[in-house]
């Protein structure tokens, strides 16, 4: 059983960081990618970022510029570090490892930006 546990939301004002983790109870590189998503009151879950076993990554365009999207795989924990961020950046921020048929959700957390 695949787990993921996220950290690091908080309440943060405009032009602020944040930096993310999701530690996961195997090695990140076995999985084919493995990304963040968000979602915001009201509306649908969205890819902000994923990394590939590879090492590549992919960036959600309404974030690119701001967000970076990293893995340690001696440690098991993909990163997402958030800078300049905005009021609309708020939303629940989720882990997620993919496999061919199989995908794993971490519980969330919440990031909240002030303006």
């Amino acid at each position: 059983q695949v787990q993921l546990v996220e950290s690091g939301g908080g309440l943060v004002q405009a032009g602020g960081s944040l930096r993310l983790s999701c530690a996961a109870s195997g090695s990140i590189f076995s999985f084919d990618t493995m990304g963040w998503y968000r979602q915001a009151p009201e509306k649908q879950r969205e890819l902000v970022a994923l990394i590939t076993s590879a090492g590549s990554t992919s960036i959600a365009d309404s974030v690119k510029g701001r967000v970076t999207i990293s893995g340690d795989n001696a440690k098991n924990t993909v990163y997402l570090q958030m800078n300049s961020l905005k009021p609309e950046d708020t939303g629940v921020y989720y882990c997620n490892a993919y496999l061919p048929f199989s995908s794993y959700w971490g519980q969330g957390t919440q990031v909240t930006v002030s303006s």
